[in-house]
């Protein structure tokens, strides 16, 4: 005898995915992935713009304090020796847009392509009062000697601006009067000084080309204006200049300002 089962027979379902899934899957990872590098982007990008933009502040106060402390000292002579007085006159001697060339009495200006100002400091050094060598020597601004151990001797430091020969960054220079002194730089990424001139018994400061020969004697002290370019480049940058006036940044790179008022110690009208 012979028995039938009736009934549905069952099938098992295959696991595969239709064509829908796979465009809705890879739609999703590309979204994450989208997603995933405009977040890396983004950061690189914060963190470049705040590592610029405190390379910037760090430029601007280095180049400040490396001036301030040498514009101090202008017109310094050591109190045993008041002869030096007449070799460190005039203290200060400035430039508009010009590089400041000579000594003493026979300083002058030559243009200079870059717009910035320049600014000589004249002061006597007796290694004590300054920053001597290890050996006692006096040094100039570039800390190269300058005069014997024990010696006095007068030190005059030129500042300006430049970019270097073959290079695209700007920088602050100074030239000093060492025994083996050159022109070499000191802070990059400065690209314009402003300078102005406080005379005693002046209402307002002045730029050096309206200060007569006679009156850089009597500078008791300066509004010191240094601009630090970075190195980041943007889509469109303004930033406030030395001048108090807002412009738009020509190569898509930030800019800032730093600003001090620097009083000359060593002249008898000095403000402090």
């Amino acid at each position: 005898m012979r028995i039938r089962l009736s009934g549905k027979s069952t099938r098992k379902v295959n696991g595969g995915q239709t064509l829908i899934d796979v465009v809705i899957a890879s739609a999703l990872g590309i979204v994450v992935v989208v997603a995933a590098v405009s977040l890396y982007r983004g950061q690189r990008q914060s963190f470049a713009l705040s590592a610029d933009a405190a390379g910037m502040r760090d430029a601007g106060t280095a180049a400040l304090l490396l001036m301030s402390r040498h514009i101090e000292m202008a017109g310094y002579v050591p109190p045993d020796k008041p002869s030096f007085a007449d070799f460190v006159e005039p203290a200060v001697f400035g430039c508009t847009s010009a590089l400041p060339i000579g000594h003493q009495a026979a300083s002058a200006c030559i243009p200079d392509a870059n717009g910035s100002d320049g600014l000589i400091v004249r002061y006597a050094d007796d290694a004590v009062a300054t920053w001597p060598t290890r050996a006692g020597e006096p040094t100039d601004c570039l800390g190269q000697r300058a005069g014997e151990a024990g010696e006095y001797t007068v030190i005059s430091n030129r500042f300006f601006v430049r970019t270097p020969h073959g290079g695209d960054t700007p920088e602050l220079y100074c030239e000093g009067s060492g025994a083996a002194s050159n022109k070499q730089p000191i802070v990059a990424g400065v690209e314009r000084l402003k300078l102005r001139y406080w005379i005693s018994g002046a209402a307002a400061a002045a730029d050096a080309s309206s200060i007569p020969p006679a009156d850089w004697s009597n500078v008791v002290a300066i509004d010191l204006c240094v601009q630090v370019r970075g190195n980041q480049r943007l889509h469109a940058t303004q930033y406030l200049d030395c001048d108090g006036v807002v412009r738009r940044g020509h190569d898509g790179r930030a800019r800032q300002v730093f600003m001090r008022r620097i009083a000359i110690r060593n002249h008898a009208s000095s403000p402090i």
